[in-house]
């Protein structure tokens, strides 16, 4: 196997588990879901893959900024209703966050099912 592709394979897997792990929390783990998103995006574009996947990363990986930045900003300034001064209508910023998430959580699920329903040649051992 060449080395590019371990790579690659390794920064889809840990960016897969690190997505996996944020996800128990999704508020405290967005960091995670942040970084994960991220080492999915990066793997699948060092890798060998059609540029429209690329392209979907690079989408999955700035929803993801996007919104996790939002979240982390409101918080910052004190959050959203109540006695803040700002309306509830100031969580539409944060609407990229679990649009990505979305987005992520498909894309590890159909690269799952087409790790799984590939057809080998007899013989050869099904690797990631």
């Amino acid at each position: 196997m060449r080395t590019q592709s371990l790579r690659t394979r390794i920064l889809v897997v840990v960016g897969g588990l690190a997505f996996a792990v944020g996800t128990l929390d999704p508020m405290e783990g967005s960091i995670l879901i942040l970084a994960g998103g991220g080492l999915l995006a990066l793997g699948t574009w060092m890798g060998e893959h059609p540029r429209p996947m690329k392209v979907y990363w690079l989408w999955v990986f700035a929803l993801l900024l996007v919104g996790v930045g939002a979240l982390w900003g409101l918080s910052l300034v004190g959050g959203v209703g109540g006695r803040t001064g700002r309306s509830m209508g100031w969580l539409l910023l944060c609407l990229p966050y679990p649009v990505g998430w979305l987005m992520a959580f498909g894309g590890i699920i159909l690269r799952l099912v087409r790790l799984f329903t590939r057809r080998k040649p007899r013989g050869e051992v099904l690797s990631l």
